[in-house]
């Protein structure tokens, strides 16, 4: 019953919660159990408060038994990524760098409005250092593994997010993204992720790396991440990038399907290597689309590889980020951050102006783009999840992260809605991730869009029996 307990999402545990036939302390209890069997084997947790969950699981009880929920995720375990401020724990970034005895006075915005509306916030999951690199491994921690194969990356930088929420430890969990690092590990273990459109969910204190950094829900169904991003919107005044306040529900018009949408599908974005395998489900998800009764153009959106315009604004977030360490800490920091920070610190300022010219530029064509196409489908991925504690796949032909993931950072220099969401298993049983971008601010049309496809092909979940052998 306890690993059932486990298996159901959010919308299902609320439902449960409301007909009084299941208790949050329960679903808590059975969370906890699942984190201390399985966390040794994924290492997606670094810190876990069984306490803290319990007293939070056990006010909410109380609340449900009054009819008197606070908010629309009370009682709902959750999990926040070690990147986001949390009151009364450390926030370490999975660093050495970082004194653990703080003081820990602050919730990130995210976590503040998950705490008011009732959530159980029981942990924190694990992240590269800082969440500079695509995968998730870091000096203070070390490896953090996918529940489908223990041997292969969950991806990163949400990477402890993504392997929690898969392997059924919490059902909700907040993940950030700078270039990829909800949609990575989406897609590298079988979740739904989106990146939100920037400014949607406040952020506070702004990611070092600056205006490409996204906050959004992870989660193992579309329904769940709009009951999420209902709560994750709710306005914060730390933030002066924040997007006004909508006054909406992402639930609603959710099953509105995706008739008569004009969608575009490009296969490579025109200049990306696609494994075969992958491009071959990637291209029956999108058709999938025609048979939602939405228009399916195949077609790339004509722009060039924005790599080396991400590179100047992530190498240079880098530098300012390891500025202000001292020579002993700057020794325990991953050498791989300190080669890129290096590289940033490098960048003439003038090149750096003229990235932020080409960065708007790619803004103003993809406007101009969806002035045609409502959504763009590609890739998540142009691989499956490789083996852990490496930063690339294939050190003959990649340098970093960056040369794996084309198709998810141009959305992040563009600012658009982006989701990642599972379309097939590979021969050898590994996910891939269908990437579906929108216009800016149109949030509630991405989730509409992989609602719509989750209903002709619901996401799998990996079997973790084997990882308690």
């Amino acid at each position: 019953m306890t690993d059932d307990l486990c298996t159901l999402s959010a919308t299902e545990l609320l439902a449960l919660y409301r007909k009084r036939s299941l208790s949050p302390v329960e679903a808590t209890r059975a969370v906890l159990a699942r984190a201390e069997r399985l966390n040794p084997a994924l290492n997606c947790l670094c810190l876990l408060d069984e306490k803290a969950a319990l007293a939070s699981a056990r006010a909410s009880e109380a609340r449900w038994r009054k009819s008197t929920p606070i908010g629309p995720v009370d009682g709902v375990p959750t999990s926040i990524k070690d990147l986001l401020l949390t009151k009364g724990w450390p926030t370490l970034r999975g660093s050495k760098a970082i004194d653990s005895k703080g003081p820990w006075n602050d919730d990130a915005p995210a976590v503040a409005r998950l705490r008011e509306q009732g959530a159980v916030i029981f942990g924190k999951t694990t992240t590269p250092e800082f969440g500079w690199k695509g995968v998730t491994d870091n000096p203070l921690t070390g490896i953090t593994r996918n529940p489908w194969n223990p041997k292969l990356t969950p991806g990163g930088s949400s990477g402890g997010s993504a392997a929690a929420v898969a392997s059924g430890i919490g059902p909700l969990t907040v993940g950030t993204d700078g270039g990829g690092s909800i949609r990575i590990p989406c897609a590298f273990t079988g979740l739904f992720g989106l990146k939100p459109s920037f400014g949607r969910v406040p952020a506070w204190p702004l990611s070092p790396f600056g205006t490409v950094a996204h906050v959004g829900p992870m989660t193992r169904t579309v329904a769940d991440a709009a009951l999420m991003l209902n709560v994750l919107s709710l306005p914060d005044s730390r933030d002066w990038f924040a997007l006004p306040p909508e006054a909406r529900d992402y639930r609603v018009g959710l099953e509105d399907g995706v008739k008569g949408l004009r969608i575009a599908y490009s296969a490579n974005l025109g200049y990306a290597e696609v494994d075969a395998e992958v491009a071959a489900l990637v291209k029956a998800a999108a058709l999938r689309f025609a048979e939602l009764g939405a228009w399916v153009d195949e077609t790339d959106p004509g722009f060039e590889n924005p790599g080396p315009t991400f590179a100047i604004h992530w190498f240079s977030g880098a530098a300012s980020l390891l500025r202000g360490l001292r020579p002993a800490q700057l020794r325990d920091v991953d050498p791989g951050l300190r080669e890129v920070a290096a590289e940033g610190a490098k960048i003439p300022l003038l090149d750096y102006l003229d990235a932020v010219k080409k960065r708007g530029a790619l803004g103003v064509f993809m406007n101009a783009f969806h002035e045609r196409y409502d959504l763009l489908l590609t890739p998540t991925l142009p691989l499956a999840a490789f083996e852990a504690g490496r930063e690339v796949s294939d050190v003959l032909k990649e340098k970093r992260w960056t040369d794996w993931s084309p198709f998810s950072y141009p959305f992040n220099l563009t600012q658009q809605p982006a989701a990642s969401i599972p379309c097939g298993l590979t021969k050898k049983g590994l996910p891939v991730g269908l990437q579906i971008v929108g216009p800016r601010y149109a949030d509630a049309l991405v989730l509409r869009a992989a609602r719509a496809f989750e209903s002709l092909q619901p996401i799998a979940r990996p079997q973790t029996s084997k990882l308690l052998k």
